[in-house]
C-alpha cells in the first residue's frame, strides 16, 4: 500500500486503520476478526469498516491487500452481517444516485438529500478528510476541501472535532470514545507495509479511561511478576482486580456516600440531606466537593455512581451546586494550565496558586483518605512515592496533612460539631451491609447499638484478618475477611447476622474467618450455573457446546472464579442470551410514545404493517411495552392490553419462532427454518421473521431457548447456505418489512437503521413522520423547473448557466426544504417567480457567511453581515450597500451603535491616581493596596463577563487565559474569572449539553441570583446583553425575543436597591449600579478607556492602616462569642470564628464575610447579626423537623400546604410550643401519613386460622384473581402485610420475606407505583396515579380500583409528597378529578372492583372493609372466609327476596307432589352453579322473565330426575334440555322424548333437527371431468389443479363447517390431523 504522505488542504493524508495489532502476542488480525474475538465493540467495528469503504476499500490486513466490498464478505473479511451496510458506505467512493436527478452525488449532497443519515455521513466525511482527501464522484478522484467547497461536496465549518457523532469509535485500551482523527493518532504504522494498526492491549478500567498493565507496572501498582503473568497468560485481568492493593488504586476505598439516619435506619444522599435540613449547606457541599475529587458522586439509596454531569441528569443534586462541583471534579479530570495549556494534577495547580489554598489541601486530603492522590492523566490513583517522583505531591505538603492543624480540618462533624480532616470523619462512619458504602451516622439520641449498619472498627479488625481462599473466585489468593464478607457470597442479612453476633461478642475472628470460608465452599459447590435464556434458563454447558463461552470459561465457572453475572456483562455473551431489542414502538412527530398495537387502533399505522411489526416481536423473544418498559409473551401481552385478542392467534403463531413448532409427523420441537421446510409456514413469512431474528442477534434455538452463531445454526439444521444467500441478498420479494414513512419495502435490519433510541429506556422505536408525504415530481413540474434558467450571483453557480432544476436540487436545499417548494408550488401557494427569489435568498444567505470581507469581528470570532441583518444591528440599506460594494466593513464598523453592539462600549478598564494621573490596572491596584480583594475581583469578573479583561496601560484587551499569562490577574483570580467570562462564551447547560446565555444560567440556578444579575447590569450598560452563540451585544428587543432577558429582570435592574447595586466605590464607600460606576470615571486621552478616579494620598501607600489582615480578621472573630439560642449551638456562647466556620456557612459566605469586615464595609456587630438570622433562617426553615410518609420524609410545611394542618398548629410547630411528634400522632393527621390499615389478611372460619392473602391462594381459599386484587390493594395503599408476624413490607421486602411469591412480583411492583408514582414517559417527571391512568400507563378499570383503595384506607396518595390527601386537595393538585371523585364516593355496580368470596357480591373496597374483622391483638383488618358448610350462595337482595316470595310446582325428581319457592329450586343439586348464576344474571338484564326461568328449571329437573338423553352432536353429546332451551325442539317434543315416546333414532332422521346436530353438506373434493376422477382438495392442489389460495379457503370452510372431507374414503377427518394452514404457500 502506498504510504506517501501528501497534503489535501487539511490534514496529513493517512491510510485507513487497516486492522488491529495486538501487543500481548504481536500478531495482527482483521477489524472483522477483532470483533469476532470480542476485542472491538460491533459498533466500533462496523464504524472502522465503513470509514475502509468510504474511503479505499475493505482491507486485509494479513495479506495487505484491498477489496471491494462484495468481494471481502465472500471471502470472510467481513461477515454478511455488516455487507448492506457496508455497500452503503461504499458508494462515498463511487457515489450515490440522486433520486431527482439520477446523478450520482457525494456522500455530503446524499446527507442533504436524506439518502444517506445524517450520523453515518458526517463520520463518512471525516474518514475521507483524515485519510485520502474528499471523493469527487463526477471526476472520480479526491480532491481538497476547499475543492470540494467549491464544487458543492462540503460545507465550510460542517465538522467539529466535539460532535458527539463523531465519537463512536470506542478504543479498547484507553477506554474511551474517540473520532477518527483521534483515533488515527492512536495508530501504530507497520514498518513493512505501511498499514496503520490500532494497538490493543491488557488494560484495566480507570476512573475515566482505561489503563494498561504497563502503565501499572510504572506506577508500582503491580509488580514484575503479576506483570509478566498477565503477558503470558498465566492470569487475567479480572484476578488482578480482585487483589485488595490494585483494587483500592483503581477504584479507591471509597469516599463518604450518604447519610444513615440511624434512629429511623434511613439511607439518603447528602443533597437530600441537605435539602430535608439533616445536614448544613456548608457541610453538604464540603462532602459532595470529596465525592467528585476522588472519583464520583454517589447516590446511595440506588448504589450508583455518576460523574457530575451524569449526576445533576439524575437529580442527584441541584444545578446550584453544578459549577462548584464540576471544579472539584477536575481533581480527577485535571486541570488545564494555563501557561501551558497541558494538563496537570490538583497538587500542581495548588501550587501554582490556581485553586485556593484551603479549598486544595481539603481535597487532596480526601484523595489520601480514600486510596491515594490521583493521577488525572493516568486516571488512577498513586502510591505516594510516585507520586512524589511525578510531581503531584511533595513532602512540604505531606507534612501539613500529617500534621493536620484546624487550618487543614476542613470537614464537620454533625454530631459532635467538631472540625475534622476527611480521614477522622470516615472513622466516625459506619458501612451499609447492603451496598458496602460509607455513610455518616446522624447518631440515634439513644445508647442502643445499632446492628443495621456495620461500625468503623469493626470493619478495620475484619481488614486487617487476612484470609487464604481455597475456592471461588479468590482460589489461592490471601484476602482480607472484610473484602470476602463484602462479596456476592453474602447478602446483607448474612452480613448483618455476622456482625451483630461479633459485636455482642458471640462469634470471634476465627469462628468467622471458618463460618465464612464455609459458606464460599458450600456457594461454589451448590450454585447452579444457569443463564436466564429468552424463555428458559441455559446452562453453561449449552452455551459451550453452541460455541458461545469456550470451555475455560465453563471451567472457571465451576470453580467459582467467574460468576454468571461476570460472564453475562459480556456483551458477545449477552446478546445471544437476550438479543437486541426489536422495534418496541412507535415515535410519534410530537414526542409521544406508543405501542404499535395502540398506533394501529389509532390509525398511525396501517393494520398490515402493524402486524408484521408485532410478528417481528413475537418471533425475536416478547411483545414489548415500550411505555412502560416491558415484555411480554404473546399470553401476557393480550392480558396486559398490549396487544387485542384480534391478533393474538398470529401472535401465538411467530411466537412459535421463538418457542419452537411441533413436527406433526412425530411430535418433535423444531425452529422456524425447519418448519419452513416441512412446509408448515408460508415461505415469504417465514423469511420475514428469520430475517428478524438475525438483525435482532442471531437465529433462535427453541430447544435451548438462545441464539446462536451461523455456524452453529448450520450445524444444527436450523439454517443452511441456500437461505443465507437469500437473506444476504436480499430482493423486493423478500424484503418483508415496510416503512410507513417513505412507503418502501425494506429488510428488518434496515428498518431498524431508520428508528430512534428511547434515551429514558434504550427502546429502539419507529419516528413516524408527520402527514407530509413526499411529493413525486411529474413531468410537467420537471420540465418547468428545467426550462426556467437563474442568474446567480454568489457560489458555485455564479456565472454559468444555470436552471431552476439545478438550484432546487442543490446542496444549498436541505430535504425538508426541497419538498416543502415542491408542496407549495404544486399547490399554487408559491409562483416559479417567488420560488427563485427565496432560493436566491438561501444561496445569498449561505455564501455571504463564507465570504471573509462580509465578517466582522465580534467578541470571540466572527459574525456574518446576514446575522447582523437578522439581529436588527443593521438595517437593509446597510446591509444592501455592503453586498453591493457601495460600502466597506470598515464604513460599517464606523457606526457608532454597529461598533458598540460587536465591541462592547468601554468597561471600567482601571484605576487612575489623582492628582499623580498614574494609570494601574485592576489586578495592580489591589497587588499594591489600593483596591480590596473583594472591589478588584468584582470589577474584574465584569471585565471578564462583558468580553475581556483590559491592560489600561498597553490598551490591550485580553482573554481570561490570556490575561493569567500577561500577569494582569493573579492565578487565584483565575477560577472565578473564568466563570464570568462564561458569560460572554456561553454556559453548559448540564441537563441538554447545549450553550445557554448569562440569564439562562440564572434561571436554571447554575450561578447565584445576586452574582449573575451583577454581570447582567455590567453586560447591559457596556453595550447590552451578550449573545453567548454569536459572541456579541444585542439590541435589547432582539434579547427578550431569544429568551435572554425578560420583563422582571428589567423591572429589577430599572429600579435598583441597595441589593441589586453590586459594585462598590473605594473613594466614597457608596454601592452602585455599574452604569453608576462608570459614570464615575473618567476617559483616558491616549485610549479613551474608562478609568476609576482615587486619591494618591499617603494612605493609598500604607494600606494596612485602613485594612485589617487575616491575622488580625482571625484574632477579632475568635475572641468575639456570640450567643445561639438555636440549632446544635442553642444556649451555648461560641466564637464568631468558629461559627462562620461551622456547617452553617459555605466557604464563599465566608470569603464575604472576611471581605467586607477587611474593608470596614462591615462593622463586626454586623455581620454577628448577619450570622445569627442566617443559623435561625437554616434552623427554622427545616424544624418543624420532618416525619416519616408512606416513604419519605414529610414536614409541617408539607402537612399546611395539603390542608392536613391548620395554619395556628403549624405557627405553633414552628415556635416550638408545640411538638412536631404529638401533631402526627394525632387522627386525622397520623391517617393521612400512615392510612387507616387495609385488608391485612384471611381469617377462616371455623378454625379462626389467620393467614396471608398469598397463602390463602396457594391453599385455594381464594381465586387468583381476587387474591391479586387485595394484594394489588394493599402495595397501592402503602404495604404489603405479614398479618401474622404484623409486619409491613415493600414489595421487594415482601418477595425476600416469602409474604408473596415470584408470580405476583411484577404485577406488585406496578401497583405499588400508586404509592412512588409513575415515571412520565414523555417527561421523566413523578406522576400519580390518576395522571398515569390519563396517560394511558395503566388501565383505567385498574387505576379505579386502586383509588377506590387508596380513598378507603385514609386517602388519595400523592407519591411526590409520599402522603395521603383530603379529596379537595388531591383534586386541586391533579391527583383525581371531579368525575373520578365522584364514581368513588358513589360507586355504581360496574364501578365496584372487588369481590366478596363468601357471597359472591361485587362491592367497593370500603364495603369489602366494612365486611372485615379486626384482630384484637394487632388491630389489623382480616376478611373472615367461611368453609364449605358454612358457605350459602347469595345474589342481589332484591333478586333473592323476589325468588324466595315465589312458590312453584314442579312435577318431577325431589320436588314431585311439592310446592316449594323458586329460591329452594334454584339453590338445588339439580343446577349447576354455572346455570345459577347465568339464569341470575339473565334475570337481572331482563332478557328472561320469571316464568321463562321456572319453564327452563322444570325442563332441566323433569330430565336429570328421568333417565337422561343424548344426542350425537358435532364434536359431543347434547342433551335434550339443551336442545330446548337453545329453541331446536318444542316443549311439546321435549315432554315425548322424556317419556320415550320419541327414541333417539327417530331424533337422528329428522332433518330439521339434524342441520343443527351434524355437519351440513359443503364442497368435498374434485371430481376431474376428462377422467371422473375424485380427489381430495389437497391432491388437486398439489397437482396443480388448484391455486394454493383458492384450495386453502375450501379446506378452511370444510374444516369451518364440522370436517374436512376425505371424498375418496368418503370419511370426516378432525381438522386438527391436516396439517396447519400455515403450510399452504
Amino acid at each position: 500500500m502506498d504510504t506517501e504522505v501528501k497534503q489535501n488542504g487539511y490534514t496529513k493524508v493517512h491510510k485507513p486503520v487497516a486492522g488491529i495489532f495486538l501487543e500481548k502476542t504481536k500478531e495482527k488480525i482483521t477489524i472483522y476478526q477483532a470483533m469476532k474475538k470480542r476485542l472491538l465493540k460491533p459498533g466500533t467495528a462496523l464504524a472502522l469498516l465503513e470509514a475502509q469503504a468510504a474511503t479505499v476499500g475493505i482491507v486485509d490486513p494479513i495479506k495487505n491487500r484491498i477489496l471491494p466490498v462484495a468481494d471481502a464478505v465472500k471471502e470472510g473479511i467481513v461477515g454478511p452481517e455488516m455487507k448492506e451496510k457496508l455497500l452503503t458506505a461504499e458508494k462515498a467512493v463511487t457515489g450515490y444516485t440522486d433520486t431527482y436527478t439520477n446523478q450520482m452525488i457525494s456522500v455530503f449532497q446524499a446527507m442533504q438529500k436524506d439518502l444517506v443519515p445524517r450520523d453515518l455521513g458526517l463520520r463518512l466525511l471525516e474518514a475521507q478528510i483524515a485519510t485520502q482527501g474528499l471523493f469527487d464522484p463526477v471526476d472520480k478522484k479526491n480532491i481538497s476541501v476547499e475543492l470540494a467547497i467549491q464544487k458543492g461536496y462540503y460545507e465550510k465549518g460542517l465538522l467539529d472535532n466535539q460532535m458527539s457523532e463523531l465519537k463512536v469509535f470506542y478504543n479498547p485500551s484507553s477506554q474511551e470514545n474517540l473520532n477518527y482523527q483521534n483515533l488515527l493518532e492512536k495508530c501504530t504504522v507497520e514498518a513493512d507495509t505501511g498499514l496503520l494498526l490500532l494497538p490493543v492491549c491488557i488494560t484495566f478500567k480507570g476512573l475515566r479511561r482505561g489503563i494498561s498493565s504497563t502503565q501499572l507496572l510504572e506506577s508500582k501498582i503491580i509488580d514484575k511478576d503479576t506483570f509478566d503473568d498477565l503477558q503470558k497468560g498465566k492470569t487475567t485481568t479480572q484476578d488482578v482486580m480482585l487483589m485488595e492493593t490494585v483494587k483500592e488504586y483503581l477504584e479507591g476505598k471509597g469516599s463518604i456516600a450518604g447519610i444513615a439516619v440511624l434512629s429511623s435506619n434511613q439511607r439518603m444522599s447528602i443533597y437530600q440531606a441537605m435539602k430535608q435540613g439533616i445536614l448544613m449547606p456548608g457541610t453538604a457541599l464540603v462532602l459532595l466537593e470529596a465525592q467528585a475529587a476522588t472519583g464520583f458522586l454517589i447516590d446511595p439509596v440506588e448504589n450508583k455512581k455518576y460523574t457530575v454531569d451524569e449526576a445533576i441528569k439524575n437529580k442527584l443534586f441541584g444545578p446550584e451546586y453544578h459549577a462548584k462541583l464540576r471544579s472539584a471534579e477536575r481533581a480527577v479530570t485535571g486541570y488545564k494550565d494555563p501557561y501551558t495549556g497541558e494538563i496537570i494534577s490538583l497538587f500542581q495547580a495548588l501550587s501554582k496558586d490556581l485553586i485556593v489554598k484551603e479549598h486544595g489541601i481539603r481535597l487532596l486530603e480526601a484523595q489520601i483518605a480514600t486510596g491515594g492522590i490521583i493521577d488525572p492523566i493516568n486516571s488512577h490513583r498513586l502510591p505516594t512515592e510516585v507520586a512524589f517522583k511525578r510531581g503531584y505531591f511533595n513532602e512540604e505538603m505531606k507534612t501539613i496533612l500529617e500534621d493536620s492543624g484546624d487550618d487543614t480540618k476542613g470537614f464537620f462533624d454533625p454530631n459532635t460539631e467538631n472540625n475534622l480532616t476527611y480521614l477522622q470523619l470516615m472513622e466516625r462512619c459506619v458501612t451499609d451491609p447492603i451496598t458496602g458504602l460509607c455513610l455518616l451516622p446522624l447518631l440515634d439520641k439513644s445508647d442502643r447499638l445499632n446492628f443495621n449498619f456495620i461500625d468503623y472498627q469493626t470493619k478495620k479488625s475484619f481488614k486487617e484478618e487476612k484470609v487464604k481462599v481455597t475456592c471461588g473466585k479468590y482460589m489461592g489468593m490471601t484476602v482480607s475477611l472484610w473484602e470476602l464478607l463484602m462479596s456476592e457470597y453474602f447478602d446483607e442479612h448474612q452480613r448483618r447476622d455476622i456482625i451483630q453476633k461479633y459485636r455482642q461478642g458471640k462469634l470471634t475472628i476465627k469462628t468467622i474467618v471458618t463460618t465464612v470460608l464455609e459458606i464460599i465452599e458450600k456457594s461454589v459447590k451448590t450454585t447452579q450455573v444457569v443463564f436466564e435464556g429468552i424463555r428458559e434458563t441455559v446452562t453453561a454447558k449449552q452455551l459451550v457446546d453452541a460455541d458461545i463461552i469456550s470451555k475455560e470459561v465453563l471451567e472457571d465457572l465451576k470453580k467459582g472464579k467467574v460468576s454468571v453475572k461476570d460472564v453475562t456483562e459480556d456483551e458477545n455473551v449477552n446478546v445471544y442470551l437476550q438479543g437486541k431489542d426489536s422495534i418496541a414502538g412507535i415515535l410519534l412527530p410530537d414526542s409521544q410514545i406508543m405501542t404499535i398495537y395502540q398506533a394501529k387502533q389509532k390509525g398511525k399505522l396501517m393494520p398490515g404493517t402493524a402486524l408484521i411489526l408485532l410478528e417481528a416481536q413475537a418471533a425475536t423473544g416478547f411483545i414489548i411495552d415500550p411505555i412502560g418498559n416491558r415484555k411480554f409473551s404473546v399470553d401476557d401481552a393480550v392480558k396486559a392490553k398490549i396487544v387485542g385478542p384480534d391478533l393474538c392467534q398470529k401472535l401465538r403463531s411467530a411466537e412459535k419462532a421463538v418457542t419452537g413448532y411441533k413436527d406433526p409427523y412425530d411430535g418433535k420441537i423444531i425452529s422456524l427454518f425447519q418448519a419452513m421446510q416441512k412446509d408448515l409456514i408460508v415461505k415469504d413469512h417465514g423469511i420475514r421473521l428469520l430475517e428478524a431474528q438475525i438483525a435482532t442477534g442471531g437465529i433462535i434455538d427453541p430447544v435451548n431457548s438462545h441464539r446462536i452463531p451461523v455456524h452453529v445454526a448450520y450445524q444444527r439444521g436450523y439454517f443452511n447456505e441456500k437461505m443465507n444467500q437469500i437473506l444476504d441478498d436480499p430482493s423486493d420479494d423478500t424484503k418483508g418489512f415496510f416503512d410507513p414513512n417513505t412507503h418502501e419495502n425494506l429488510t428488518y435490519l434496515k428498518l431498524m437503521e431508520r428508528c430512534v433510541k428511547d434515551p429514558s429506556t434504550g427502546l429502539c422505536l419507529l419516528p413516524l413522520k408527520g402527514k407530509s408525504n413526499k411529493i413525486i415530481i411529474d413531468d410537467n413540474m420537471r420540465e418547468t423547473f428545467r426550462t426556467t434558467t437563474v442568474t446567480v450571483k454568489y457560489g458555485r453557480f455564479k456565472g454559468k448557466h444555470t436552471t431552476l432544476w439545478d438550484l432546487i436540487n442543490s446542496e444549498y436545499l436541505s430535504e425538508d426544504k426541497r419538498q416543502e417548494f415542491f408542496k407549495l408550488f404544486r399547490s399554487r401557494k408559491i409562483t416559479i417567480e417567488q420560488l427563485i427569489v427565496t432560493i436566491l435568498e438561501i444561496i445569498e444567505s449561505k455564501e455571504i457567511k463564507q465570504q471573509a470581507g462580509l465578517n466582522f469581528e465580534g467578541l470571540r470570532g466572527e459574525i456574518s453581515v446576514v446575522d447582523l441583518l437578522e439581529l436588527e444591528i443593521v438595517d437593509e440599506t446597510t446591509y444592501n450597500s455592503l453586498i453591493d460594494g457601495a460600502m466597506t466593513s470598515t464604513d460599517v464598523m464606523k457606526i457608532d451603535s454597529v461598533r458598540a453592539y460587536l465591541q462592547g462600549k468601554s468597561c471600567v478598564a482601571g484605576v487612575i491616581l489623582q492628582p499623580s494621573n498614574q494609570k494601574l490596572s485592576i489586578y495592580e491596584a489591589q497587588r499594591i493596596g489600593i483596591l480590596t480583594p473583594g472591589t478588584a475581583l468584582c470589577l474584574l469578573e465584569a471585565q471578564a463577563a462583558t468580553g475581556f479583561i483590559v491592560d489600561p496601560l498597553k490598551n490591550k484587551k485580553h482573554t481570561v487565559e490570556q490575561a493569567l499569562k500577561e500577569k494582569i490577574i493573579s492565578p487565584q483570580m483565575y477560577e472565578k474569572l473564568l466563570s464570568a467570562e462564561r458569560a460572554v462564551t456561553g454556559y453548559q447547560d448540564p441537563y441538554t449539553g447545549q450553550k445557554i446565555s448569562l440569564f439562562q444560567a440564572l434561571q436554571k440556578d447554575l450561578i447565584v441570583k445576586q452574582h449573575g444579575i451583577r454581570l447582567l447590569e455590567a453586560q447591559i450598560a457596556t453595550g447590552g446583553i451578550i449573545d453567548p452563540l454569536k459572541c456579541l451585544h444585542l439590541p435589547l428587543e432582539i434579547a427578550y425575543k431569544k429568551g435572554y432577558f425578560d420583563a422582571e429582570l428589567n423591572q429589577i435592574l430599572s429600579d435598583p436597591t441597595d441589593d441589586t447595586k453590586g459594585f462598590f466605590d473605594p473613594k466614597t464607600h457608596d454601592n452602585l449600579t455599574y452604569m453608576e460606576m462608570v459614570g464615575r470615571c473618567v476617559k483616558d486621552k491616549e485610549t479613551g478607556l474608562f478609568l476609576l478616579p482615587l486619591n494618591d494620598t499617603p494612605k493609598a501607600t500604607g494600606p494596612k492602616a485602613k485594612m485589617y489582615t487575616d491575622t488580625e480578621i482571625k484574632q477579632e472573630f475568635e475572641k468575639t462569642a456570640v450567643s445561639i439560642s438555636v440549632g446544635r449551638y442553642s444556649g451555648k456562647s461560641v466564637s464568631l470564628w468558629d461559627l462562620i466556620h461551622s456547617g452553617y456557612f459555605t466557604e464563599d459566605q465566608r470569603l464575604e464575610f472576611t471581605e467586607n469586615y477587611r474593608t470596614r464595609k462591615t462593622s463586626i456587630e454586623t455581620i454577628i447579626t448577619l450570622v445569627i438570622s442566617t443559623i435561625e433562617k437554616l434552623e427554622k426553615s427545616e424544624t418543624p423537623k420532618m416525619t416519616m410518609g408512606l416513604r419519605k420524609p414529610v414536614s409541617a410545611q408539607q402537612l399546611l400546604d395539603s390542608d392536613i394542618i391548620d395554619a395556628n398548629t403549624f405557627k405553633q410547630v414552628k415556635e416550638g410550643n408545640l411538638a412536631f411528634e404529638a401533631v402526627t400522632q394525632k387522627e386525622p393527621v397520623r391517617g393521612y401519613l400512615k392510612g387507616i390499615g387495609s385488608i391485612a389478611g384471611i381469617k377462616v372460619h371455623p378454625s379462626q386460622k389467620v393467614m396471608t392473602i398469598y397463602d390463602a391462594k396457594k391453599k385455594d381459599l381464594l381465586t387468583p384473581g381476587l387474591a391479586l386484587l387485595l394484594l394489588e390493594a394493599q402495595a397501592a395503599t402503602g404495604w404489603v402485610i405479614d398479618p401474622l408476624k404484623n409486619k409491613f413490607y415493600a414489595v421487594d421486602e415482601a418477595a425476600k420475606e416469602k409474604v408473596i411469591g415470584p408470580d405476583v412480583h411484577e404485577q406488585l411492583l406496578s401497583a405499588e407505583r400508586a404509592v412512588i408514582g409513575y415515571k412520565d414517559p414523555y417527561t421523566d417527571a413523578t406522576i400519580s396515579l390518576f395522571e398515569a391512568m390519563n396517560e394511558e400507563l395503566i388501565q383505567r378499570s385498574n387505576g379505579i380500583c386502586l383509588l377506590e383503595a387508596q380513598l378507603a384506607t385514609g386517602g388519595i396518595i400523592d407519591p411526590n409528597q409520599s402522603h395521603r390527601l383530603p379529596v379537595h386537595v388531591a383534586i386541586k393538585k391533579g391527583c383525581i378529578n371531579e368525575e373520578i371523585s365522584k364514581i368513588l364516593l358513589n360507586p355504581t355496580d360496574d364501578a365496584k372492583g372487588f369481590f366478596d368470596p363468601n357471597t359472591k357480591e361485587n362491592l367497593s373496597y370500603l364495603q369489602l372493609m366494612e365486611r372485615c374483622e379486626k384482630d384484637p391483638e394487632t388491630g389489623l383488618l382480616l376478611l373472615p372466609l367461611y368453609g364449605e358448610e358454612s358457605h350459602v350462595f347469595h345474589t342481589d337482595e332484591k333478586i333473592e327476596l323476589t325468588f324466595k316470595n315465589k312458590r312453584i310446582s314442579i312435577n318431577a325428581g325431589k320436588f314431585k307432589n311439592k310446592e316449594v319457592t323458586l329460591w329452594e329450586v334454584l339453590l338445588s343439586e339439580y343446577i349447576s352453579e354455572q346455570k345459577r348464576q347465568q339464569l341470575i344474571q339473565q334475570y337481572k338484564t331482563g332478557a328472561m322473565n320469571i316464568e321463562k326461568i321456572i319453564e327452563i328449571l322444570t325442563v332441566i329437573i323433569t330430565e336429570v330426575s328421568s333417565k337422561e338423553r343424548k344426542f350425537k352432536g358435532l364434536r359431543k353429546q347434547v342433551s335434550a334440555s339443551e336442545l330446548y332451551e337453545s329453541n331446536i325442539i318444542s316443549k311439546d317434543l321435549f315432554t315425548q322424548i322424556i317419556k320415550g315416546e320419541v327414541t333417539e333414532e327417530n331424533v337422528n332422521n329428522m332433518d330439521s333437527i339434524q342441520k343443527y346436530l351434524g355437519a351440513t353438506n359443503c364442497i368435498a373434493g374434485v371430481r376431474v371431468e376428462s377422467t371422473k376422477k375424485v380427489m381430495s382438495i389437497y391432491e388437486a392442489k398439489s397437482k396443480g389443479l388448484l391455486t394454493p389460495g383458492t384450495s386453502l379457503v375450501l379446506l378452511e370452510a370444510q374444516a369451518a363447517t364440522g370436517f374436512v372431507i376425505d371424498p375418496v374414503k368418503t370419511r370426516n377427518v378432525c381438522s386438527g390431523s391436516c396439517g396447519s394452514k400455515s403450510g399452504w404457500q
